[in-house]
């Protein structure tokens, strides 16, 4: 995947001095079997780093502001092992800029009855400090994620393991830059947004450049480069030369291959994770870029078409969010409305995201009705089932707005012999009337993300921690 660097999250535990060194001992060995457990149980994608014990509000701010200033620390977790009075917080978790987890939990799942004292309550109260700091939190209004449940439970870990992917998505919101060749399609209105409100919100760099810019890289890849690239193909997909001669099949595979190296070069000399193009703005190319974006978002560039660059960088987001696992860039087509089969085609004119796919995917060339270029070449799959969420980024004028539905994907069982580019099959919930209708009326755009990996408390969990008004439909 298009790189991430390494991160970890830092475990901070709530105690006081009141109850002696010996007591703060004791909180410590149990934090440090925890964050031992934790890091073991093969769950938590980052590691979890233990610090000092969150003692007193110096100590507490100090963490706070170390934490802002290591990029390799995504965010904070939380537990109040004891009662940690709130007031200690407030100066360090106001400096905060990251995500904050608070993790309800205690050391001991039951209570010994047998042996209980008030030792043991005075130090194992996690029930008092969680409301103490929940509240705190609270009137900060702090956007943090409440995890509860005892702490060796796979669920909780789960719960865990999935916030963290959502905090390290978005640090990395910070990081996305797109780069768009052209502008946006001609008289479209949902592709278009404000950049710069954009930038402020969300973190996300946008700049334009012309298509010329990219076709001289095109002119600078070196003819065994492509054939190298070309060998690499015939390896990893299937073949399809359907009614081309062999010699002209591959050569328009090859005008593939340049654009890709041509396209991750500008990408990566330019610090670029995500990018548009345009069927409308293609001076100079052979070819509408087909399989060579399609092999880009494989390897977990963001992308959206006719130049969306909202859709581009949710789609970069999103694949950092889930590893770049069965994520990618999509679009509503056609409608099946049958009765008791109601369900979306999703595809694209060309680039639809191989990550998705649940077959091998096939190389054919076929012509393209827009554009008015040469016959380009593209991966042709049937996409995966599973349950998933779809996203979509509208832009009101006053204000962005998340539309999140969920879907449920199917593998098409009938065979589209005559349809040129990939396929992806699914059935909206709560149904289809009400689903779409929901959709329409919340202004939710034709080009989306779509995740089978990730949740939509996930992409709630974002929207919150960016301040971005949503809409569940479920």
């Amino acid at each position: 995947m298009s790189t991430v660097s390494d991160k970890q999250f830092w475990f901070v535990v709530g105690s006081q001095h009141l109850y002696g060194d010996e007591a703060l001992g004791e909180v410590k060995a149990h934090a440090q079997e925890m964050t031992d457990a934790l890091n073991n149980s093969g769950v938590l994608p980052y590691p979890l780093v233990l610090q000092d014990l969150a003692v007193s509000a110096d100590k507490i701010t100090s963490i706070m502001k170390e934490v802002n200033y290591r990029d390799e620390v995504a965010g904070v977790i939380t537990w109040m092992h004891t009662f940690s009075p709130a007031k200690m917080w407030i100066r360090g978790t106001k400096l905060l800029q990251k995500p904050l987890l608070h993790l309800a939990t205690q050391y001991n799942e039951s209570i010994p009855w047998a042996t209980i004292d008030m030792d043991f309550m005075n130090l194992n109260q996690a029930a008092h400090g969680d409301r103490e700091y929940g509240f705190i939190n609270a009137r900060l209004k702090k956007q943090n994620k409440v995890v509860v449940g005892y702490w060796e439970r796979p669920e909780v870990q789960k719960q865990i393991a999935e916030w963290m992917d959502v905090a390290v998505a978005y640090n990395e919101g910070f990081n996305i830059k797109v780069a768009r060749f052209g502008d946006n399609m001609r008289n479209v209105g949902v592709t278009e947004g404000d950049k710069v409100e954009a930038q402020i919100q969300f973190g996300w760099t946008v700049d334009y450049f012309g298509i010329g810019d990219l076709v001289a890289y095109v002119n600078e890849v070196k003819q065994e480069e492509i054939d190298a690239l070309f060998a690499e193909y015939t390896k990893l997909y299937a073949v399809d030369y359907g009614t081309y001669s062999k010699e002209d099949w591959e050569a328009s595979v090859k005008v593939q291959a340049s654009y890709e190296i041509a396209l991750k070069r500008f990408l990566d000399a330019g610090g670029y994770n995500a990018f548009t193009s345009n069927f409308e703005d293609l001076h100079g190319m052979k070819q509408l870029p087909g399989l060579a974006v399609q092999r880009l978002m494989a390897q977990g560039y963001g992308f959206a078409g006719e130049g969306d660059w909202k859709t581009a960088a949710l789609d970069r987001l999103m694949k950092v969010m889930s590893h770049n696992l069965n994520t990618g860039f999509m679009e509503d087509y056609t409608y099946e409305m049958a009765a008791g089969q109601e369900a979306i085609l999703q595809s694209h004119m060309l680039e639809v995201d191989p990550s998705l796919a649940a077959n091998q995917p096939k190389i054919i060339v076929s012509p393209l009705g827009i554009g008015d270029r040469e016959d380009p070449a593209r991966l042709v799959f049937d996409g995966k089932a599973g349950e998933g969420v779809v996203v979509s980024m509208a832009d009101f004028g006053t204000h962005y707005k998340l539309l999140i539905n969920e879907v449920t994907a199917f593998e098409p069982t009938v065979p589209a012999p005559k349809l040129p580019v990939a396929r992806v099959l699914w059935q909206v919930k709560p149904n289809f009337q009400d689903g779409v209708r929901a959709w329409i009326e919340n202004g939710g755009g034709h080009h989306t993300v779509v995740s089978l990996n990730l949740t939509t408390d996930q992409i709630v969990t974002y929207a919150k921690l960016v301040g971005l008004e949503y809409v569940i439909i479920k």
